[in-house]
């Protein structure tokens, strides 16, 4: 799984960096700003797992191939944005595609530092929610983990936690991560479709306002 762990990694901050460029564009960012945003939003996730795993430099600056996703993404919003634009939700498609693939990655990362299953796992959604956060953050929108339309912090929480109950029992492949990708892109994509949501954080208290 090392090369494909890389070739996700490498996916899942090209995906997000896209993400972070088009809603630059969306918000007429210059072509600097949408470099930053796509940067920061494609290696956020990641530098926070890092930190917090205390593994020394994170890799997103160990390893200078890291930084090619964003450049390239913001490149190619820079000639396809008014193409791309024209398809509905094109950048929470994007956003998805890189949650999939950093739910399964971070979780991985973290268990090769030695931590435990469940930390993994917590790791894993951290890194595949952090960097959208940023980048929602950075440019003044609601991130999308807290909107009410899709579910979001579910399919990357159940993502990172079959990645580390397979990775515990060996049946963790390059078959069985993809599936796991496809499965978590899947269910955000359809919540979304069909307009799930979590519970509300106060069911009654908003009813009672209701009355009110």
């Amino acid at each position: 799984m090392a090369w494909a762990e890389l070739v996700f990694d490498l996916l899942g901050v090209f995906f997000f960096a896209v993400s972070g460029s088009l809603l630059a564009a969306q918000r007429q960012f210059d072509v600097v700003g949408s470099l930053l945003l796509g940067t920061l939003v494609g290696l956020g996730g990641g530098i926070l797992r890092d930190v917090i795993l205390d593994a020394g430099v994170p890799r997103a600056f160990d390893s200078p191939i890291y930084l090619v996703p964003p450049v390239v993404a913001a490149v190619v919003v820079y000639f396809f944005a008014h193409v791309v634009h024209r398809f509905h939700d094109v950048l929470i498609t994007f956003d998805a595609a890189g949650m999939a693939l950093f739910c399964i990655t971070g979780t991985l990362v973290s268990l090769a530092a030695g931590m435990n299953p469940v930390a993994s796992a917590i790791l894993g959604l951290m890194t595949a929610v952090g960097g959208g956060v940023i980048r929602d953050v950075v440019a003044n929108d609601v991130p999308q983990i807290f909107r009410a339309r899709g579910l979001y912090a579910i399919p990357a929480l159940l993502g990172a936690a079959l990645t580390s109950l397979l990775a515990s029992v060996g049946w963790l492949n390059l078959g069985t991560g993809a599936a796991i990708a496809a499965l978590v892109f899947a269910l955000r994509m359809v919540s979304l479709r069909y307009g799930w949501e979590a519970p509300p954080a106060g069911e009654q208290t908003h009813e009672q306002t209701s009355d009110t």
